[in-house]
């Protein structure tokens, strides 16, 4: 799917989500990776093989009332 030099990671590496962008939609919150990834604005990711991947964003810790 990549085209550019060097190569984007594939959609099955870990560091997936460093690939190019090639549609940005933040209005609808996800975007189209290089690689054939769609990027959620939640961090969830939805693999061209059709797995999920969860959200994996730290969350603030929780404040005690």
């Amino acid at each position: 799917m990549c085209k550019h030099r060097p190569t984007c990671p594939s959609a099955v590496s870990p560091d997936r989500e460093a690939a190019r962008l090639t549609v940005h939609h933040p209005e609808q919150g996800w975007s189209l990776l290089c690689n054939g990834v769609l990027l959620f604005e939640d961090t969830g990711e939805l693999l061209p093989d059709g797995k999920i991947v969860a959200p994996h964003r730290v969350l603030p810790p929780a404040v005690a009332a």
